[in-house]
């Protein structure tokens, strides 16, 4: 497929991202309770590196690049906030100490990061030979739009049942689990036996999730763009700033009641747009989705969501202050 990146650029880049992820390893050598200054500060720079690289994308490559990559950023950073959600269940779930949150979400983000380039190598692979896997990446997006919509209303779209899980299930089977955490480690000898430590264990789970995102993201974000490395470095970017971003969204999560519904509509509209484009490349005379329309259609998404989702919770709370004064 074609790329804007030559091989200088990808080495360039995920040298980058290797960096990053050093520097993120060394930030949370020590365990700590991570501060607002600190999550603030991180992720703002985590914000402002994939902006300033979109200018660079626009006056290097043209506009309509640099269009498809801040859509494919804001696509891939609003899935990122669905991602917190369920991080935040797992740690409550697993009562993870405060110290060590941020280098669980450290091994989430690495995890993310390898799936996902795996994803985007098959599917620029699949893409490139076969016109029919547009159809399927839009007929998956479908379904799980229809998925999350049908959870929304059932009011089970976040929810974390540990010992239902069955990467759990299997590796309690495997070894053994201690009952606490031995700080980061993942292992320890108990009784002259390896054993698994919590940690391993929420650190598997996150893997597991990983997983799962992995095969909504990719084919989102290549329903804005067809090429790879736009594809990459826009999740790149969305996943690097996820460890700082929680602790900043960690207590205003639950205020994104509506989040759900958001997000059934942004990968129906995906869905859709990508059947479309490979009825395009079918009959010619089908409609192709331009990337501004698209811009404008996930900005109004988003738009809606947070403002139907801050309705809501200002009645919440007025509803809870009459109780509260009708109960004096």
């Amino acid at each position: 497929m074609s790329s804007i990146a030559s091989p200088t650029l990808w080495f360039i880049t995920i040298g980058v991202v290797l960096a990053l992820l050093v520097v993120d390893f060394i930030a949370t050598r020590k365990p700590h309770e991570v501060s607002m200054k600190e999550a603030i500060g991180w992720s703002a720079f985590y914000v402002a590196l994939p902006l300033a690289f979109g200018l660079y994308v626009w006056s290097a490559h043209g506009g309509d690049r640099g269009l498809e990559y801040y859509t494919g950023y804001l696509v891939e950073k609003t899935l990122s906030v669905d991602n917190l959600f369920v991080f935040m269940l797992l740690l409550a779930a697993f009562a993870v100490p405060e110290v060590l949150k941020q280098r669980v979400l450290l091994y989430g983000i690495v995890g993310a990061l390898v799936l996902r380039g795996i994803f985007i190598a098959l599917g620029a692979a699949a893409l490139s030979r076969f016109d029919w896997v547009f159809l399927i990446f839009g007929l998956i997006l479908l379904a799980t739009g229809v998925k999350l919509l049908r959870d929304a209303i059932k009011g089970q779209e976040h929810e974390v049942e540990v010992s239902e899980m069955r990467v759990v299930k299997v590796v309690r089977r495997l070894m053994p689990v201690t009952d606490d955490y031995e700080g980061a480690k993942l292992t320890v000898v108990k009784n002259g036996a390896r054993a698994l430590t919590p940690f391993a264990l929420v650190t598997i789970a996150v893997f597991a999730t990983d997983v799962v995102f992995a095969v909504d993201s990719v084919p989102a974000v290549y329903g804005i763009t067809g090429d790879p490395y736009l594809v990459f470095v826009t999740n790149a970017f969305a996943l690097l700033g996820l460890r700082a971003l929680y602790f900043v969204l960690e207590g205003a999560l639950g205020a994104l009641e509506h989040l759900s519904y958001g997000l059934a509509a942004i990968l129906g509209f995906i869905g859709f747009k990508l059947v479309l484009h490979w009825a395009h490349l079918v009959w010619p005379s089908v409609p192709d989705v331009p990337t501004l329309m698209s811009l404008f259609v996930i900005v109004g998404i988003l738009a809606i969501t947070v403002t139907t989702s801050l309705i809501a919770n200002k009645r919440k709370k007025a509803s809870r202050s009459d109780e509260a004064v009708g109960t004096h």
